[in-house]
C-alpha cells in the first residue's frame, strides 16, 4: 500500500492544472460509482487527478489514485485495496485503468455493495460496458463518455480564447453572435485547419512535432486493437493485423459507402466478421459508422458510410494528404455526435441531425442542389469566417462543447 501512495503522490504533483476542461466541472462526482470512458489521450486520468488536487491535500489519505496496468495488481485484488483504503479511513477512491483487471465488474460490485459509504471512480476504454461480465453494474453505475478537444476547447487550450459553448439550435438559429465573437479574437479558418491536424488529443501541447504526435497515435490506435479488442471483445488475436489492415483501408479512402464484398477481399475477413469489427472499431472510437435510420440498425446491418473517428487520427493513419472531403466529414460528425443522433442523409445532404436539421458538408462554393426545399436544411461550409444564409463556416459547429 505504501508504494501506491507513493505512486499516487508523484501523480498528484505532476498534474497540470492551467487549464481544467469545462465538461470535468459539470461531471457529478460525488455519486456512489462514477464511470469515465473514453479512448486513452482523450485527459481521463487527468481529469481525476485534477478533481483530486481541487478537494485533497496531497497528505490527505481520504482519496486515493491508482492505476491497474501498475505492478501492484500483480499480487493483490482490488478488492484487497479497497478494503485496506476503507480501514485507514479512505473515502474517495479513484481506479484507472480499470479495463487491464480481469473480472473487474464482479469486484467492484463487491466494493459497491460493501462500503456503502465510500465513492468510486473507474475509469477505462471507451469499450467498456457496464451491461456486460459476471455483475450487472448498470443500475448502480452512472457513465460519463469523454471526448478529445472541441474546436473551441483547441482555442482556449491553444490560443487562450475562451468562448462560451453554445446549443446546436442557438448555432442554427442565430449563427453571426458567434461568428462575430470567434472573429473579433482570431482568423477562424487558420486556426481550424491546424485544430484539423492537431488540435484533438491534448498531449499535443506536451509533444510539440507532429511526427511525434501522429506517431503516438498510431500507437494508441495498435494498442486498442492489440490488446483492448482482444481482452475486452475476445478478437481472435490472430485477426488483429487484418483489423489494422481493415482500419488502414478506411484510412486512405475518401467518405466511405460501405462495400462488405470488396472489404472482404481487401482485408481478407469474412462479411459477417468485417461487420462485427466494425462494429467493434466503432465502440472503441478509431471508426464512426454512419446509418441511415440508427434507432432501427441491427447489431450485424451494414452501416451506410464508416469514417474515421476524428480528423486527427485520419491524419496519422492515411499513408498520404488525406482526402479534403473526408477530413471535413470526420469533423461534422464527430463534434455532432457529442450531444446529437447523427445519421447518414442518403439523397439528401450529408447528415440529418436528431431526425430534424438536414446538413450538408463542403468548401465554400457548395452550393444547394442536394437540399434545396428541404426545411431545416444548412450547408456547413469549409474556407468561411462568416455565415451567408443557411451557409455557416464549418468550424462554428466545434462550439458545441
Amino acid at each position: 500500500m505504501k508504494n501506491l501512495i507513493d505512486k499516487y503522490a508523484r501523480y498528484y504533483k505532476q498534474t497540470p492544472m492551467t487549464i481544467i476542461r469545462q465538461c470535468a466541472t459539470e461531471i457529478n462526482w460525488d455519486v456512489p460509482l462514477l464511470a469515465l470512458r473514453g479512448p486513452k489521450g482523450v485527459g481521463k486520468s487527468t481529469m481525476m487527478l485534477q478533481y483530486i488536487r481541487q478537494h485533497y491535500s496531497i497528505a490527505d489519505r481520504s482519496a486515493l489514485y491508482c492505476t491497474c496496468d501498475g505492478a501492484y495488481f500483480a499480487s493483490h485484488t482490488l478488492w484487497d485495496l479497497a478494503e485496506q483504503f476503507y480501514k485507514n479511513g479512505g473515502k474517495h477512491l479513484f481506479i484507472d485503468e480499470i479495463h487491464k483487471y480481469p473480472n473487474w465488474s464482479r469486484e467492484i460490485k463487491e466494493i459497491f455493495d460493501c462500503f456503502h459509504d465510500m465513492r468510486l471512480v473507474i475509469s477505462g476504454s471507451s469499450l467498456l460496458s457496464m451491461q456486460q461480465g459476471d455483475a450487472d453494474l448498470s443500475r448502480r453505475c452512472v457513465n460519463h463518455d469523454i471526448q478529445g478537444l472541441s474546436f473551441r476547447e483547441f482555442l482556449r487550450f491553444y490560443k487562450n480564447i475562451d468562448i462560451p459553448k453554445y446549443t446546436l439550435e442557438q448555432i442554427l438559429e442565430n449563427p453571426w453572435v458567434l461568428a462575430e465573437q470567434v472573429t473579433n479574437q482570431c482568423r477562424p479558418i487558420a486556426c481550424f485547419n491546424e485544430y484539423l491536424r492537431y488540435g484533438y488529443y491534448p498531449y499535443y501541447m506536451q509533444l510539440k512535432n507532429p511526427v511525434d504526435y501522429y506517431s503516438t497515435i498510431e500507437t494508441l490506435v495498435n494498442r486498442i486493437i492489440d490488446d483492448e479488442l482482444p481482452r475486452i471483445c475476445k478478437v481472435s488475436v490472430e485477426n488483429t493485423r487484418k483489423m489494422m489492415a481493415l482500419v488502414s483501408i478506411l484510412a486512405n479512402s475518401v467518405p466511405y459507402d460501405i462495400d462488405i464484398k470488396r472489404l472482404s477481399i481487401q482485408s481478407g475477413l469474412q462479411r459477417n466478421t468485417i461487420i462485427e469489427y466494425l462494429n467493434h472499431l466503432d465502440k472503441a472510437k478509431i471508426l464512426r459508422l454512419v446509418y441511415s435510420d440508427y434507432v432501427n440498425a441491427k447489431k450485424m446491418q451494414k452501416p451506410d458510410k464508416v469514417l474515421l473517428d476524428n480528423s486527427n487520427m485520419l491524419y496519422a493513419l492515411a499513408a498520404q494528404e488525406p482526402n479534403i472531403g473526408t477530413v471535413r466529414e470526420c469533423f461534422a460528425a464527430n463534434q455532432l455526435s457529442f450531444n446529437h443522433l447523427v445519421e447518414y442523409g442518403k439523397h439528401h445532404g450529408d447528415f440529418k441531425i436528431d431526425g430534424k436539421y438536414t446538413l450538408e458538408v463542403g468548401g465554400a462554393d457548395k452550393d444547394y442542389e442536394q437540399i434545396a426545399d428541404l426545411p431545416d436544411s444548412y450547408i456547413l461550409a469549409d474556407d468561411m469566417e462568416f455565415p451567408y444564409g443557411h451557409k455557416l463556416p464549418l468550424w462554428i459547429i466545434g462550439f458545441l462543447y
